[in-house]
């Protein structure tokens, strides 16, 4: 395949220290194996998540120059406001210092004990906060999103006719509705226009509420302009499309607003953002800053414009899919097609000889750390627990930082790995928190 060209100059450097393998053994040692606890600097190539590790542009530091710190009505709250409503579409802004409190906002507003809410897929965080209220979260995805490997498109829609029979079935209990766009926990698939209104359709029949996590959307508009749009339109105006169809939204910009931190939740009624007003007041702070700076805000508003450039989504597109495509070269099995933002490897296939409850793909996830410095992260049995079906290990790309020669070294790595697969070993949690373990957890392999 050829290698996307990068659309951009690199002008900062930040260096990278290699360690050696007994070093990086010893490093999981002291980690307990949890790949979260090593420190960046003894970090080769880090592939954990695309969450906040984006690089800036030249244009995005200029304009932190700008930044006001006002705690209330800043210039630079009046620009993110607007960047905001120009690439939503929506009215009401509400900010929030990064998508998990968004989550938890939307959560405390429209959640009760025993309520349900449905989803192509709930990512760890978003189910976390909502079962947090008592609610159960059910996750409807497309059927075809089963077969991991057959390389169909739109495997980040949800099923339409399963959501209707699951709102017959609970009928009060049910709340809302919400499409993850892209679908992360589903290998960073997209949904499809067509899905998206389709699910709004149905859900607002039942006089429910739709809602879009929209972190990674211009990936996901991205997808519809090339594959079901054919070229046709704008990727900005497939964006507004997919906010047009929801009654609330709210997005990670640590994502696609390609900034380090950031989010925003958005609506156009104007009684219910007067609630999340109330609760951003308590919990992230004034309405015009939600917990962050004014250079932060500065630094999404020109994030949201520069995302929508065809050339920026086409490279980082592009990189996923050539990462995904030398890594199938020599056999490793992965979710197909390529999505929007990371490759997801079938740990539990690649590490056969390792059982679920002995967690495959942290298995993997601690190899590739121990031969090459590489940081990833499990999304399995270890992240899910019950709910996990295939043992999963997502490289996260973060955008505008990475070349050609770290996609290539990730893939020698990974030739290594499969020359001695059944040297690796699982493990056992010896301490493991209430909640969201994955994150805090200790291991201790078997």
């Amino acid at each position: 395949m050829f290698y996307p060209f990068e659309p951009y100059k690199i002008k900062v450097l930040e260096s990278v220290k290699i360690l050696n393998k007994s070093e990086r053994v010893k490093m999981l040692q002291e980690a307990d194996y949890n790949l979260f606890k090593i420190p960046s600097e003894k970090v080769t190539i880090d592939l954990l998540t695309d969450s906040g590790t984006s690089a800036l542009s030249q244009g995005q530091w200029s304009q932190m120059m700008l930044g006001d710190e006002s705690y209330a009505s800043a210039k630079s709250w009046e620009r993110f406001e607007t960047a905001v409503k120009n690439f939503t579409g929506k009215k009401e802004v509400i900010p929030v210092h990064q998508g998990r409190a968004a989550e938890k906002i939307i959560a405390e507003a429209l959640l009760e004990k025993n309520d349900i809410a449905f989803s192509n897929s709930f990512f760890d965080t978003t189910r976390a906060n909502f079962e947090h209220r008592g609610a159960m979260c059910i996750d409807v995805p497309t059927e075809k999103s089963a077969d991991l490997s057959k390389p169909k498109l739109f495997k980040g829609d949800i099923d339409g006719k399963k959501l209707r029979k699951l709102l017959s079935r609970y009928g009060k209990r049910a709340k809302f509705v919400l499409m993850t766009l892209t679908n992360n926990t589903g290998g960073g698939q997209p949904a499809s226009l067509k899905n998206v209104e389709l699910a709004a359709s149905i859900t607002g029949k039942r006089g429910l509420k739709f809602i879009v996590d929209a972190c990674r959307i211009a990936e996901n508009a991205y997808f519809i302009w090339l594959t079901e749009q054919k070229r046709q339109g704008s990727i900005k105006s497939i964006i507004r499309k997919l906010f047009a169809s929801a009654d609330i939204a709210y997005m990670s910009t640590k994502k696609d607003g390609l900034a380090n931190s950031g989010g925003f939740i958005v609506t156009n009624d104007k009684s219910l953002a007067a609630k999340l007003k109330e609760l951003a007041v308590l919990y992230e702070g004034f309405v015009t800053y939600g917990g962050m700076a004014g250079r932060e805000m500065e630094t999404i508003a020109r994030g949201l414009e520069e995302v929508v450039e065809p050339t920026y989504l086409e490279h980082r597109i592009g990189q996923v899919a050539y990462l995904h495509s030398e890594l199938s070269k020599i056999a490793i099995p992965l979710i197909n097609p390529p999505g929007g933002h990371a490759v997801y490897v079938d740990a539990g296939k690649l590490f056969s000889h390792i059982p679920q409850n002995e967690f495959p793909g942290q298995a993997l996830a601690a190899a590739l750390y121990q031969e090459g410095g590489i940081r990833s992260v499990e999304i399995g049995f270890l992240m899910l627990g019950q709910k996990a079906k295939p043992d999963l290990v997502r490289l996260a790309i973060p955008r505008r930082t990475y070349t050609q020669s770290h996609f290539d070294f990730v893939v020698e790595v990974f030739k290594k790995i499969i020359a001695n697969k059944k040297e690796y070993r699982g493990f056992k949690i010896i301490w493991q928190p209430s909640s969201l373990r994955h994150f805090t957890c200790k291991l201790k392999p078997l």
